[in-house]
């Protein structure tokens, strides 16, 4: 019987949220509905919702920009006056950054020759066209490979002329390498 209430009460901490928040948003509506009815002779069908969907995006970008953000600048400038955690947070921070955040480096998937006597190739990532600010000589590009079932991964520079560009989504490309190439049906996603 205890675990009977115990499944009840976590069934209700994950349906309690999205209940209270659609049973916010269904007053909200009506209250919007009603008072708009008053203005609007004959009644409009949808334009309380419609001015809802807009209210609640407009608080919820404003709550973003004014709270949440300074918020995370905070956040940012504490973590990296720590000595040890801003070594391993900085890294991640920009490793994430670059994978979903908004300067995505692994959009361009290739195929590398690594080894020319056994013909062995990896799937990766050109992450920098340009390695002249490292001092790299020669037209060498650097390629991200990373190791299935893990968030981690290698990067090697290579010569340019051992990357073949892959014509297929870089999401594609991700998803074959992170499940150690067992996904089959990849060819018709999206980018």
């Amino acid at each position: 019987m205890k675990k009977i209430l115990y499944y009840f009460i976590q069934g209700l901490f994950y349906i309690a949220p999205i209940g209270v928040t659609m049973y916010v948003l269904y007053q909200i509506f009506l209250f919007v509905d009603n008072l708009f009815a008053e203005f609007f002779n004959p009644h409009i069908p949808g334009l309380g919702l419609v001015i809802t969907i807009v209210t609640v995006t407009i608080l919820g970008f404003v709550g973003s920009r004014v709270f949440v953000q300074p918020l995370m600048v905070m956040l940012n400038k504490f973590i990296i006056k720590l000595p040890v955690i801003k070594d391993l947070y900085i890294p991640l921070k920009d490793f994430f950054s670059a994978l979903i955040g908004k300067e995505k480096k692994f959009n361009t998937p290739v195929l590398v020759k690594v080894n020319n006597i056994s013909n062995l190739e990896k799937i990766g990532f050109i992450t920098q066209a340009d390695l002249s600010d490292l001092g790299v000589e020669g037209k060498k590009v650097a390629i991200y490979f990373p190791h299935s079932y893990a968030f981690s991964g290698e990067l090697f520079i290579v010569p340019a002329e051992s990357v073949k560009q892959l014509n297929i989504p870089s999401s594609v490309a991700m998803k074959f390498i992170l499940t150690g190439g067992a996904v089959k049906q990849f060819t018709n996603e999206a980018n």
